[in-house]
């Protein structure tokens, strides 16, 4: 039998009730053997999250709920969320469905062969998949549209992503080709405050990557298949001048984290 790993599971929400349904069961259900506890660190949502959250509790699920009344951040979600596990090791992802509680279980168990590493869930390394389309380009172009199509994703959205985190990647030779992907597993400890703070939104991943880097901690991207989203609304926008705005912050981030790689050489 394999060893266990102590890991508390963080999921930023903010009005991903139907995800939850879903994604919290499949998590606890296939984590039962493993010394855990799944953190929803809710945003003030709107919809019946809290509601939900206490369900599970009743059903003695291994669940705890956060409530934020502060600013709307994705960051400091995170952040407040690793503040208050209580286990040895942290994960992040994203609570609308696109990251499975497979994929959970794929990097909990590839932990295990070195916990001091940080491996980081990627839909563009070997074995990764990025919403119905996989990266060796083996799907066929009609099934990736259908997915697509039959999401609530924007397809403006998913191309502008593998675009974007191609220039990530030149601005940061680092040797990680998912600069955006918000799907990381880690000692508590790696994780300080500064990585998280004055950030809008996903951009703030570049910022924890590059300082891990910096820190001579070991990453590894572990390929996923990244799931078209199937309830709820994307926060991402699908309007086309909204992305290109949306992206300054990260190529700002990228920029000053380029700098920063060099100044350390």
């Amino acid at each position: 039998m394999s060893e266990m790993v102590s890991i508390s599971i963080i999921l930023p929400t903010l009005n991903e009730e139907e995800s939850l349904k879903v994604l919290v069961p499949d998590i606890t259900n296939i984590l039962r053997d493993e010394d855990y506890e799944v953190i929803i660190v809710d945003d003030s949502s709107t919809d019946g999250t809290t509601e939900l959250v206490s369900r599970f509790v009743l059903t003695g699920m291994n669940v705890r709920l956060i409530s934020r009344s502060s600013e709307k951040s994705l960051p400091n979600s995170i952040y407040e969320g690793i503040e208050k596990a209580t286990k040895d090791h942290v994960m992040w992802l994203d609570s609308d469905g696109s990251m499975d509680a497979i994929s959970v279980k794929k990097l909990v168990d590839e932990i295990k062969s070195d916990k001091n590493a940080v491996l980081i869930g990627s839909r563009f390394a070997e074995g990764g998949e990025y919403k119905g389309k996989q990266k060796n380009l083996d799907s066929d172009f009609t099934s990736f549209f259908s997915n697509i199509i039959n999401s609530e994703d924007s397809f403006l959205a998913i191309f502008l992503s593998l675009v974007f985190n191609k220039v990530l990647s030149f601005l940061l030779p680092i040797n990680i080709k998912d600069l955006t992907s918000g799907f990381i597993i880690g000692k508590k400890d790696y994780f300080t405050k500064q990585m998280f703070s004055g950030f809008f939104y996903g951009e703030y991943f570049i910022n924890v990557v590059t300082n891990l880097h910096l820190s001579d901690i070991y990453l590894r991207e572990v390929g996923y298949i990244c799931k078209p989203r199937i309830y709820g609304e994307s926060k991402t926008s699908t309007n086309l001048f909204r992305l290109l705005s949306l992206s300054k912050p990260y190529l700002k981030t990228a920029i000053n984290c380029r700098k920063k790689l060099y100044e350390n050489i």
